[in-house]
Parts: structure tokens; C-alpha cells; sequence
């Protein structure tokens, strides 16, 4: 029988709505109440580290969990479930891939409606993710999302809709496996990654995202003495109103890292456009083009990469490709 942790850090999954149909925070988590969930397949240890609406989760909060994962994989746990707000679950998720050794599996989970909401899809989404971090394929797949019945990767899964069961969605790739009949069945596998092993994390890495008309003000605006790196959201296939190019370039100046994605839902940023503000231009210039990645998940890198002391050409290469 198989030893699962289980790590609850409060958000949707964990709250209950009240009598004025608001949905607020338990003092107990009852998801974590459910010792029972798989009784007889798994050996289910819990541990409630917090309790916090996902938008309070913090950088510093995404190293708390990943430092209790590698003890537990000290102990010998045969894998781990976290539960997770939905806002900020992808980040938590792509932290944690980035920063644990792909050992055992790491599964986070969370729910769109409340305990007590008809429909409620947090003890649903629990019990697959147990089932998936108990499942022996499971391992080497690096850090995994399951919701709706889907197995996501940590690198590519992003929420899709404020409030529907199904918001969870891998653009482009789609999700590398299902759960089905009490089993997870996977049908892709992902390219392995660095993995860059953190103590500390820097703050001072910021996100823009561009707009028509787009001028300097907000880049003037980040340009202060403790502003460490910067990813920008950019048009069509990385591409930037050339009123921001005078700013950009101060930051540049300043030797701070300035990372490229498209704010697009699907594809990836190119150097393709011979144009003032285009990403030709915008390479030339230093800034690094992130394929792949979402502005979120790319300021995650980021941070990490500088976290880990990464700098010039060590930290282009780890933040520049999704698969690198």
C-alpha cells in the first residue's frame, strides 16, 4: 500500500458558502476531514500548512511547500497531493516543477465550487489526484495538475474560465492523460526540464502586459533599484508599440532581464516582424523571447532562474525555451 501526503493550502476547495450565498473560509478544512476518501488503496497522511485564498500565496509560500516536499521524499513518501485556490494554482504548480527533482509524483488539485455547493467538485478532484499520485505511470512525469478528470502538466496547464468545472485547459498540447474506472491512463510524455534546486527566492520580478497605444509610463514606472526582471506580455507573436521602446531600453541599460511572451491564448512568441517595436527588433535589442509559456508562468522562470543566481547567457537559455 502506498503512503500519500497530503498538503492542504485552503482556497475554493476548502471553503464553504455561507448563508448570504458568499464563499468564505472554513476554520477547519473539510476536504482534509475525509481520511476515508480512499480507505484500503492508500495510506493517507495530511498536513494543513495554510490556509490562505489563492491571490494571497506568495512566492515565498510556493518555497514553504516545495522545501516540505523534499522532506517528504526524505521519508520515503511514495508521492504527494496539494490542494490548491485556482487562481494561482498554475504558478504554485509550475513553481514546483521547476524546483523539485522528478522523483516522486507531485499532484496539485483544487475545486471551482465550494464544499457545500451543488455541484461541489473539490472531493472529486481530491480523490483523482490521490489516485494519480498512486499510480506507478505517474512517476517521471514531473509536476501534475488534475482536474475534471484530466492530467495536466505543470508547464503548459492555465485556467480558462473564472467560474466553469472544466476551466483547467493545456493550450496547443491538450492534457497528457485522463482518469477513468479508478485509473490514470497517460497518452503523451513531457520533455524533462533543468531543475533549479532554490533556497530563497528574489523579489522585484514584475509582469506588464502590452496594449494599443502602449507608451513608457509603466516601464518607467518599474524602473526603480530593486527591480530585478521584468516579463512583458507582448502583441500577436511578440511584438510592441514603439512608443516603449525608449524605456525598454533604459531597463536594459540597467543590465535588468526583460522577457517576451505573447499575451495570445495559444502559440508562441517569434522573432518574425521586421518593424519598429517588432520582434526582430526586440531580440536585437536583449530581450529574451519565451516560447511556450504564458506571462505568468514565464515571470515564474524568471524568478526562479534568478532565485537560482542564473545571469546573462545561463539564465537566456533557462528561461527562453519550455523545454530547455
Amino acid at each position: 500500500m502506498k503512503t500519500i501526503l497530503a498538503i492542504h493550502t485552503g482556497g475554493t476547495i476548502s471553503m464553504s458558502q455561507n448563508d448570504k450565498g458568499e464563499i468564505v473560509p472554513n476554520d477547519e478544512n473539510p476536504i482534509a476531514e475525509q481520511q476515508s476518501i480512499l480507505k484500503g488503496q492508500v495510506k493517507l497522511i495530511t498536513d494543513e500548512m495554510f490556509n490562505l485564498p489563492s491571490p494571497h500565496v506568495t512566492p515565498e509560500v510556493m518555497l514553504k511547500i516545495k522545501q516540505r516536499i523534499i522532506k517528504a521524499i526524505a521519508d520515503g513518501i511514495d508521492g504527494v497531493v496539494i490542494t490548491h485556490g485556482t487562481d494561482t494554482l498554475e504558478e504554485t504548480a509550475y513553481f514546483l516543477d521547476l524546483t523539485l527533482p522528478n522523483t516522486i509524483p507531485v499532484v496539485v488539485t483544487g475545486a471551482m465550487r465550494s464544499s457545500n455547493e451543488i455541484g461541489s467538485d473539490g472531493l472529486y478532484n481530491f480523490r483523482n489526484a490521490i489516485l494519480v499520485a498512486a499510480t506507478d505511470e505517474s512517476y517521471g512525469k514531473g509536476v501534475l495538475v488534475v482536474m475534471n478528470d484530466e492530467i495536466h502538466t505543470a508547464r503548459f496547464v492555465t485556467k480558462t474560465h473564472t467560474t466553469n468545472v472544466a476551466t483547467f485547459r493545456t493550450p496547443t498540447f491538450g492534457p497528457i492523460g485522463i482518469v477513468t474506472q479508478d485509473k490514470a491512463k497517460y497518452f503523451q510524455e513531457l520533455i524533462q526540464t533543468e531543475v533549479a534546486d532554490i533556497d530563497h527566492v528574489v523579489s522585484g520580478v514584475y509582469l506588464i502586459k502590452a496594449y494599443a497605444g502602449m507608451d513608457g509610463t509603466l516601464f518607467d514606472a518599474i524602473n526603480q533599484s530593486d527591480t530585478k526582471g521584468l516579463v512583458i506580455e507582448g502583441l500577436g507573436a511578440g511584438n510592441l508599440p514603439p512608443q516603449t521602446l525608449p524605456a525598454i531600453q533604459k531597463l536594459l541599460d540597467r543590465q535588468i532581464p526583460i522577457v517576451l511572451v505573447s499575451r495570445c491564448y495559444n502559440g508562441v512568441a517569434q522573432d518574425i516582424y521586421d518593424y519598429q517595436g517588432g520582434g526582430i527588433q526586440l531580440k536585437k535589442m536583449g530581450l529574451i523571447l519565451c516560447q511556450g509559456l504564458n506571462g505568468q508562468k514565464a515571470r515564474i522562470k524568471l524568478l526562479v532562474g534568478l532565485s537560482d543566481e542564473k545571469s546573462g547567457k545561463s539564465l537566456a537559455h533557462f528561461v527562453r525555451n519550455a523545454v530547455s
